[in-house]
C-alpha cells in the first residue's frame, strides 16, 4: 500500500512536533524528515534540521517514536541533501561524516531509508567523476548495510545556477548512470529516491523507469515541473533549466500523474512524500500548508 505524506523542509519554522501534528491533522500517513546539521541553509529547501543527526541520542531516538505513536504519523525517511563528491576534498568529507551520523539516526530510529544525493564536480565528465563516486560511495553504502539502512539517491541533476554548471552536483540523472552504479556497487540497501519532475525537464520517460527499476525504488517524491515550450525555444537546451522550466505542486505541471500511477501503484508499495518548491507557496506558513492540503488532496485520486 502507497502511504501518502510529505518533505517537512517546507516547514522550517515548525518544530518536528509540529510538523508531525500538522501531518496528523491533514491525514497524511508519513513524512521524510531533514536532518541538515544545524546552521545556515546553502540553497532554498537546505538547511533544515527536524531531527539533530549529530545529537540524537537513544532516549531521543524513543521520544521521537512516541511522537510517532501518538500522532500515527510515521517517517517514512531521514533526508540529507549534499554534495558528496565536491571538488574540495575536506569539505566533502564534512558532508559524508555527517551523512554516517544520519544513518545511525535512522538505525535508532527503525527509519528504513536516508535520502540522499550521490554528488558530483559539475566541471568533470561523469567518467571522470567515477573513481570519486567508487572511492565514497563503497564505504558509504556498506555503512549502511551494517546499521540496516537503506540509502535512497534522488535523481535531481542539480544544475540549475551558474555554480552547479555544466554538469550539476549530482551524478545519478538518468537510467544509463543508474545502471553502472548499481553494476559497481551491487548492494540491495543501494537504491532510488525518484522524482518524476526531473525526468520531465530533461525530457525523458517518467513512467517506463518504474518498471525496470522497480526493485531499486525506495522512496518517491511527488513534486511537478512546468515546460516553458516557448523559452525553451528561445535558450535551448544549454541554458541554465531554470529559465525554461518551474517546480510546480502535483497537477500543476506537465506530469501526467493518472499514467504515472497507473504503473506505480503495481510496482512499488511505500511512500510518495509530496516536495513543495513551489513559489506561489511560499509567500507564508499559512501558504506552504495549503500547498501540502492542495496537493494530498489531488493526489488522493490516484491512490488504490
Amino acid at each position: 500500500m502507497i502511504q501518502l505524506g510529505f518533505v517537512s523542509a517546507v516547514l522550517p519554522d515548525q518544530s518536528l512536533e509540529q510538523v508531525m501534528e500538522f501531518a496528523s491533522e491533514s491525514g497524511f500517513d508519513c513524512v521524510e524528515v531533514m536532518c541538515w546539521p544545524v546552521g545556515k541553509a546553502e540553497r532554498r529547501y537546505a538547511g533544515v534540521t527536524h531531527i539533530d543527526a549529530a545529537t540524537l541520542t537513544k532516549s531521543g531516538a524513543a521520544q521521537i517514536l512516541e511522537l510517532c505513536e501518538i500522532t500515527g504519523v510515521s517517517i517514512s525517511g531521514l533526508g540529507y541533501y549534499p554534495n558528496p563528491l565536491c571538488a574540495d576534498v575536506a569539505e566533502a568529507k564534512v558532508y559524508t561524516d555527517h551523512l554516517k551520523k544520519v544513518i545511525k539516526a535512522a538505525a535508532l530510529l527503525k527509519v528504513p531509508v536516508v535520502n540522499t544525493f550521490i554528488g558530483r564536480d559539475p566541471v568533470k565528465s561523469v567518467d571522470e567523476n567515477w573513481p570519486r563516486f567508487l572511492k565514497t560511495w563503497k564505504p558509504l553504502i556498506a555503512f549502511a548495510e551494517a546499521n540496516g539502512v537503506k540509502i535512497g539517491i534522488e535523481n535531481c541533476p542539480m544544475s540549475f545556477t551558474r555554480d552547479e554548471w555544466p554538469g550539476g552536483k549530482n551524478l545519478a540523472t538518468s537510467p544509463a548512470i543508474w545502471r553502472r552504479m548499481f553494476n559497481d556497487i551491487p548492494s540491495a540497501n543501494f537504491g532510488l529516491n525518484f522524482d518524476p519532475s526531473h525526468f520531465v525537464w530533461q525530457g525523458m520517460d517518467y513512467v517506463k523507469v518504474l518498471r525496470e527499476f522497480q526493485d531499486k525504488l525506495f522512496h518517491f517524491h511527488a513534486k511537478d515541473a512546468r515546460l516553458d515550450r516557448d523559452r525553451l525555444n528561445d535558450v535551448g537546451l544549454l541554458a541554465f533549466p531554470a529559465q525554461y522550466h518551474t517546480p510546480k505542486l502535483p497537477g500543476l505541471g506537465d506530469v501526467n500523474w493518472s499514467k504515472l500511477f497507473s504503473v506505480l501503484a503495481e510496482v512499488y508499495d511505500g511512500p510518495v512524500c509530496i516536495e513543495v518548491e513551489d513559489r506561489a507557496y511560499e509567500g507564508s506558513l499559512e501558504l506552504r500548508q495549503a500547498a501540502l492540503h492542495q496537493s494530498g488532496g489531488y493526489l488522493a485520486q490516484f491512490l488504490p
